[in-house]
């Protein structure tokens, strides 16, 4: 072997191994024909060392953090409500074309996590999935049925006797019963599906006031999803008497019509609605909670949240909308104002944080889903997008050596990325190829966008209406539409669908899950979607440190 040949060699091998990163132009004088002029060309190019850099990065983690079983202080599950992997690629590079790039070199926040994994969402009985399911799968380590929540398989969706014996554990009372401070935040309604799963624990998901449900479960005496998260405390601590429990410490959303009594006396002042309770048993559970934690604070708009004092706040009740909170693109619309995901994450984290035991906060983006059952590609992405800087503020604002957080999707969508478009392509836009300036053309002699949906209401042209939901005041539109002269790239234009629906469908392929932190190596290869749990329980000993404060 030459002097030439053995130095590239030894060259290869330390950037192999991340011990060398190209930036020499030493190395290139080394040799520059043939076959070593390839290797040069190769090993210098940027796209091949940042990715060795990347590797390399990784590589270091997993030495570290393979050491710190248990050591997790704090932990963060954030969940993108339908938060596809062709959404959170749609939206990196929508992210990257509002910042004047061309956008698929874009990076949303988590995508630099270091570790990655696939989840299986599937439910018991469900090939596609619902929230309820997926996410009692991800907060107790359990898979269930479609539309049960805290309640295993054996359950009968609907049935109120049939609850008995079926109840699961979650992460968040585990945390509780150990002493950690525990917090849910989320854009939907507080006892909506994916947040209701942390701590109530029903045969329908739908139950959400005591209006929705049968008279049979009443005469039973099954309480409701909103009822169970005012009581929560009350419940837990009826099963474990000598546990010192103080309750959730932050719950912020949307949903106030669950816990206001149907009477127009109990409307809010950004009531939409002319009487915005559904509650028909008269109870007013803002008022309950506020008997209940007489320390802790009541806000329902962005001039109360602004007000909160993060190092004195001891309990956090929120509820900034009648039912969901705005679209992230649609907050400057709301009556009273109300904050976004990442304001409300770190406001979470800043009164969490004052537990020197640490704390779970589980943290949803709720209408990235509703976005996507619209129809409205620009509401699902604008969502996504925030959702990334929520994640972003959790790490500026924790330390990564004792904080782990876990970005992932309960399930996905029926959202699609097609044809070919050229490089920095609108991908709000239509199809234009590579070389061309022009929209691609499809058999039917039409244009075509690049984002599209397999199913739902279709083709709407709204203009510049943010609110998503308004797609829902007319029927399916499905088929093909002339889009000639429609400029896709508005935040009314609804993408065109292929079967029409009332509503598009969820999706059931795999999504990603993102981890970093201790406890984040163990995410990686195709999971089923209850391993999110363990690697929650496994990180923080919530199992080992429960067991031990009850004793």
């Amino acid at each position: 072997m030459n002097k030439s040949t053995l130095f590239l060699t030894l060259t290869i091998f330390l950037l192999l191994s991340g011990w060398l990163f190209i930036n020499d132009t030493e190395i290139k004088s080394a040799s520059t024909s043939g076959a070593d002029s390839e290797i040069l060309n190769t090993i210098e190019n940027n796209w091949y060392t940042e990715s060795a850099a990347a590797v390399a990065s990784t590589n270091s983690q997993i030495q570290r953090l393979a050491t710190q079983a248990g050591s997790a202080k704090n932990i963060i599950l954030f969940v993108g409500d339908g938060m596809g992997v062709s959404t959170v690629t749609a939206a990196r590079i929508l992210d990257g074309q509002q910042k004047g790039g061309l956008g698929e070199e874009n990076s949303l926040s988590f995508d630099r996590f270091p570790f990655v994994g696939l989840s299986k969402t599937y439910n018991v009985d469900a090939q596609t999935p619902d929230s309820a399911g997926t996410m009692t799968a991800m907060i107790s380590g359990i898979k269930t049925d479609a539309g049960t929540l805290g309640v295993d398989e054996d359950v009968i969706r609907g049935d109120c006797a049939s609850i008995a014996g079926n109840q699961v554990f979650t992460a968040l009372e585990l945390a509780e019963i150990a002493g950690l401070s525990t917090g849910i935040v989320t854009t939907a309604r507080v006892t909506h599906a994916t947040p209701a799963a942390t701590y109530a624990k029903s045969p329908e998901r739908d139950w959400e006031d005591n209006s929705t449900l049968p008279a049979e479960a009443l005469a039973a005496g099954c309480e409701d999803i909103a009822s169970q998260l005012i009581n929560f405390k009350a419940n837990l601590q009826s099963k474990y008497s000598s546990a010192a429990i103080d309750g959730i410490e932050v719950v912020m959303g949307g949903g106030r019509r669950h816990f206001l009594p149907n009477l127009e006396s109990a409307n809010s002042s950004d009531a939409e609605s002319e009487i915005e309770g559904d509650r028909t048993d008269g109870r007013n559970l803002v008022e309950e909670w506020a008997s209940l934690n007489p320390s802790g604070v009541y806000i329902d708009s962005q001039q109360g949240f602004d007000k909160l004092d993060t190092s004195s706040t001891e309990q956090l009740f929120a509820l900034f909308n009648e039912s969901h909170m705005r679209y992230a693109a649609d907050r400057h619309n709301d009556i009273a104002g109300e904050p976004s995901l990442s304001e409300m994450t770190v406001k979470a984290i800043e009164i969490l944080d004052n537990n020197p035991a640490g704390f779970l906060l589980v943290v949803e983006s709720g209408r990235i889903d509703h976005g996507h059952h619209a129809g409205s590609a620009y509401a699902a992405l604008e969502d996504t997008i925030e959702f990334s800087r929520a994640v972003q503020s959790a790490v500026d604002k924790t330390n990564t050596e004792e904080t782990l957080i876990i970005v992932t999707a309960d399930h996905s969508h029926v959202f699609t990325m097609a044809g070919y478009p050229k490089r920095g392509n609108p991908i709000l836009g239509k199809v234009i190829n590579v070389g061309s300036d022009k929209p691609a053309l499809a058999a039917d002699g039409m244009p075509y966008t690049t984002l599209g949906y397999a199913n739902g209401l279709g083709y709407r042209d709204l203009l510049d209406q943010t609110n998503a939901d308004h797609s829902y005041h007319n029927g399916p539109l499905a088929g093909r539409q002339d889009l000639s002269k429609v400029d896709t790239e508005t935040a009314g234009f609804h993408q065109e669908a292929l079967v029409p629906r009332k509503s598009e469908t969820h999706g059931g392929e795999d999504v990603a899950i993102y981890a970093q932190g201790p406890g984040a190596h163990l995410v990686t290869g195709t999971n089923e979607q209850s391993i999110i749990f363990h690697v929650i329980n496994y990180a923080g000993n919530l199992f080992e440190r429960a067991a031990a404060a009850l004793q």
